[in-house]
């Protein structure tokens, strides 16, 4: 089979219609296409009904990251009238911070930012990437954003930033039912069209539920800038595998029962995280990047949205579900209408 290695071959045209610009009302009423990977055949269901496919002897593998308020905006003392707006990447060590700011040309090394009277900033160099680093009047960053801070959305999700209603809708709908550890700047999205209903009905099936945790960061929407996919180098992010999860995941897999992966996030920490035959519990960070030709060594079905064009998620699904396969669901995804992206629906890849 040829692999496709090409960034050009990972693109498509999407109606902008078909960008998902809020959550539905209920969580999972979304759709949900299932894809059976030896047949090709597709389904379109509704996501309540995915309790269908699990049974007794079957792993499901959630994130338990917890989306932090990462956005927010400050104007510089020296320029009081302009704000520029900051996505809070990662806590340095006490009170420094990385982050990106836009517009960047604003943002520069020596000046201060105010984000309110408790929380000034100070512009102490640049960093990789057109990052900058703040050094903070408070270590208590963290609450501070909890008090200000909007969800960090992707741009293609479109916002004021003084609209009171959407900013507590993506509060509580850019967040999974099962967050839990505090530390990423984007969702785990397909885990969003999770309830608790519905991961009540999957546990009565008899199926195990366990969780790891990977802080999503950079890595996940990072563009790939080369032609040649297998030049691309991904950024490190941070997981944690619990021992707990380890054992489940080892014993099914002595026995041949199935791994289901809630997200790509889940499949890059199993993966990385299989080491001589065994899945091995603990931190570490993951620079994996999965594309056409990868051979999969714990995950069997995955669940996932849908993705951007010329995207590392694109390029992991691809090599999940076979190239062929996922162009032909993104195509019927399309003339159907399904909604895309973050808040849009989803497909089960069995």
């Amino acid at each position: 089979m040829e692999q496709r290695l090409n960034l050009s071959d990972y693109d498509f045209e999407l109606p902008l219609e078909l960008i998902a610009q809020q959550p539905l009302s209920n969580r999972d009423e979304s759709r949900l296409m299932v894809i059976e990977r030896k047949t090709g055949l597709l389904q379109h269901r509704i996501f309540k009904e995915i309790p269908e496919y699990f049974g007794p002897a079957d792993v499901l593998v959630l994130n338990d990251t917890k989306v932090i308020p990462a956005r927010a905006w400050a104007y510089s003392e020296r320029q009081p009238d302009k704000q520029v707006e900051f996505l809070f990447l990662r806590e340095l060590k006490p009170a420094l911070w990385e982050v990106l700011c836009r517009p960047a040309k604003r943002v520069q090394p020596g000046e201060i930012f105010i984000f309110d009277k408790d929380l000034k900033g100070f512009v102490r160099e640049k960093g990789p990437l057109g990052h900058r680093r703040l050094e903070f009047n408070t270590d208590k960053v963290i609450e501070k954003l909890r008090e200000i801070g909007a969800p960090p959305l992707p741009p293609y999700i479109k916002r004021k930033k003084d609209d009171p209603r959407l900013k507590t809708l993506d509060l509580e709908r850019y967040q999974t039912v099962f967050a839990r550890k505090e530390g990423s700047i984007a969702a785990p999205t397909a885990g969003l069209h999770f309830t608790p209903a519905t991961l009540e009905e999957i546990r009565k099936k008899g199926t195990t539920i366990c969780y790891v945790t990977l802080n999503v960061g950079e890595a996940t929407f990072q563009p790939v800038r080369v032609e040649k996919v297998t030049e691309h180098r991904m950024l490190p992010e941070n997981y944690y595998l619990p021992e707990e999860t380890a054992e489940i995941i080892n014993r099914a897999r002595a026995v041949g029962n199935k791994i289901t992966a809630v997200g790509t996030t889940v499949v890059r920490t199993l993966e990385s995280a299989f080491i001589q035959g065994q899945v091995r519990s603990g931190q570490g960070a993951t620079t994996l990047f999965i594309f056409p030709g990868y051979n999969f060594k714990v995950v069997d079905r995955l669940l996932t949205n849908f993705h951007l064009p010329r995207s590392t998620l694109l390029m992991l699904v691809s090599a999940f579900a076979g190239y062929d396969l996922i162009r032909k669901a993104y195509q019927v995804a399309i003339k159907e209408k399904y909604r895309f992206f973050s808040y849009g629906d989803c497909m089960l890849i069995i």
